[in-house]
């Protein structure tokens, strides 16, 4: 007889979880860790993808929040989601690379979505992503974010955003109407 896994479960991290964030976050986009799943940014970026000090500055922010997937009390995903006026930001998405391709980033993106939505309020979701990563823009593409052509630079010289391996890196700004919001 084979055993369902549990279905995974949503909860707002809070800073016990700082640790456990900064190495799931780690993992998914930096070093052969990365490499493991597809969302890796080791080809573009060297260095760190964030630290303790910025996940802790990000979950005591007002009006924003770590969103965590978990299933059986071990953590898969975390995603970053901030009230911005009208506006949801989106970012620091990170599924574990031996659970991708799985459906929980569609999951855990969705939650992120009805926080904005039914918690905030928000009409649109905002995110950025370097445009070299076009598998991931397609990704997002499929779940009705638009590109906008709304470009912003990398911020090299930042060690705080990694060390680039190449010199023609930018960010693309990504939108999604988020059906239902109340006015």
């Amino acid at each position: 007889m084979t055993t369902q896994p549990s279905p995974p479960t949503f909860r707002t991290a809070t800073p016990a979880d700082v640790p456990a964030v900064v190495a799931l976050v780690e993992s998914a986009y930096r070093g052969d860790s990365g490499r493991r799943g597809w969302t890796t940014e080791s080809d573009l970026l060297d260095g760190r993808r964030t630290d303790a000090d910025d996940v802790g500055a990000v979950i005591a922010r007002p009006d924003s929040r770590i969103v965590l997937l978990e299933r059986d009390g071990r953590l898969l995903g975390s995603c970053h989601v901030e009230r911005q006026g009208d506006a949801a930001y989106f970012g620091m998405f990170a599924i574990d690379p031996a659970q991708q391709t799985g459906g929980l980033g569609k999951l855990l993106l969705a939650q992120a979505e009805n926080v904005a939505r039914e918690e905030w309020h928000c009409r649109v979701m905002e995110m950025t992503v370097i445009v070299q990563r076009a598998e991931l823009i397609a990704w997002y593409e499929r779940r009705g974010y638009r590109r906008t052509g709304s470009y912003k630079p990398f911020p090299y010289g930042d060690e705080r955003f990694g060390l680039p391996r190449r010199d023609d890196l930018r960010f693309e700004l990504l939108v999604k109407e988020l059906a239902g919001a109340a006015a």
